[in-house]
């Protein structure tokens, strides 16, 4: 293969001005007018995602799903390895979801390679690398070579949107969800934009959506947003965020997810709230700074730096109000089959209160649809 700088520069250049079926949209934001005529609780599931229990079509858990999916109560869902019996079942699955409902769902699965690979390998899906590794030992040319190949089966098996890339910087190695996972491609902000293009582009040749994650940065934590409270005031580092800043301006961001870290130098208010929550980091540095005007996705909100500190009111309440235009529920710890219903009805009662939360919610809507609509249409009969 060749390595010089010159076949990169070439290699990303065409990656630039290529024709992908999944472009990112630069059309100007949503208004409230983009929803006049759809009722409220109808916008409220085109933003909410969940994760589920089942692994097959006549898995009760399933059809309960299946339910919330033909009654628009849920905007897509997240798989878990427990939903995963192999490729039959899952390809089943995907294309019962897909008919049922009357606009396309996101189904979304934690494919990044390396240690966070949610489809396991005796189902004969193909392994790749942790991205540190790849970035160390291939060419960004074999990278999107690699990565292809997964979004190829993701795509045959009825998925169409990963949850990747990790584009944070590898600040602390001891780092216990990044730095030790080797989930970051490098310390070095050039490489992960690199590395991460070819993640997003290999993806979008094949018809999956990609999530530049997380918002503002996670590479510099000392603890796991999973786990508990993750204060960055002290370790983050602007490249962190230039990373996000050189990503979209060059095209390469489809949705971003917002992290659960804590940042002092992004608050804008008198609490402590995490960047998911925090509008300081959504709408004035993401959207008004970086000039994003995609669709934001929360990270897991019942990860423990949430769930531990704020009640499902104020996280889902202010999660909206910060600018996340889905919320994500991935009922991975504990499973609760009504979190959709609980979600919507706190919404639907804070809209009639709030305006800011009903523009929020309209806004939020047009975005998701807007997405939605650079989907290929999924038939699930999609070539093995």
């Amino acid at each position: 293969m060749l390595r010089t700088a010159a076949f990169t520069a070439l290699f990303f250049l065409g990656l630039t001005l290529g024709a992908s079926p999944l472009a990112q949209d630069t059309s100007p934001p949503p208004t409230e007018t983009v929803a006049s005529d759809v009722e409220l609780p109808a916008m409220i599931g085109q933003m909410i995602m969940v994760g589920f229990e089942g692994n097959s079509v006549d898995d009760p858990a399933f059809r309960k799903i299946l339910e919330k999916a033909q009654q628009g109560r849920i905007t897509g869902v997240l798989y878990l390895q427990r939903n995963i019996a192999g490729r039959g079942s899952v390809r089943a699955m995907n294309k019962a979801l897909q008919q049922a409902a009357d606009r396309p769902l996101l189904v979304a699965i934690d494919q990044e390679g390396g240690s966070i690979q949610r489809v396991p390998a005796s189902t004969g899906f193909p392994r790749v690398p942790s991205a540190r590794s790849v970035a160390s030992k291939a060419t960004p040319r074999e990278a999107y070579e690699a990565y292809s190949g997964l979004a190829s089966y993701l795509r045959r098996w009825g998925f169409n949107l990963n949850l990747g890339p990790v584009a944070d910087l590898d600040l602390n190695p001891s780092n216990p969800i990044i730095g030790r996972l080797g989930r970051s491609f490098s310390a070095d902000p050039s490489t992960v934009v690199q590395y991460s293009a070819a993640f997003v582009e290999s993806h979008r040749e094949h018809g999956v959506l990609t999530a530049l994650k997380h918002f503002p940065g996670h590479g510099s934590s000392r603890r796991d947003s999973h786990n508990g409270w993750a204060d960055v005031t002290e370790t983050s580092k602007p490249a962190e965020v230039e990373v996000f800043r050189r990503l979209i301006s060059q095209g390469y961001a489809d949705l971003v997810m917002s992290g659960h870290t804590y940042d002092a130098k992004f608050q804008t208010g008198t609490r402590k709230l995490p960047a998911s929550l925090e509008p300081g980091v959504i709408r004035d540095l993401l959207r008004r700074e970086l000039g994003f005007r995609g669709a934001v996705i929360s990270d897991d909100l019942q990860m423990e730096a949430i769930a531990g500190r704020f009640s499902l009111r104020d996280t889902v309440i202010s999660a909206v109000l910060a600018g996340n235009d889905i919320i994500v529920f991935g009922n991975a710890k504990s499973v609760d089959p009504d979190i959709d219903a609980k979600a919507t009805a706190i919404l639907k009662e804070a809209a009639v209160k709030d305006a800011r939360v009903r523009k929020a919610i309209v806004v939020a809507y047009g975005r998701v649809v807007k997405l939605k609509s650079r989907l290929p249409k999924a038939t699930g009969n999609e070539p093995l």
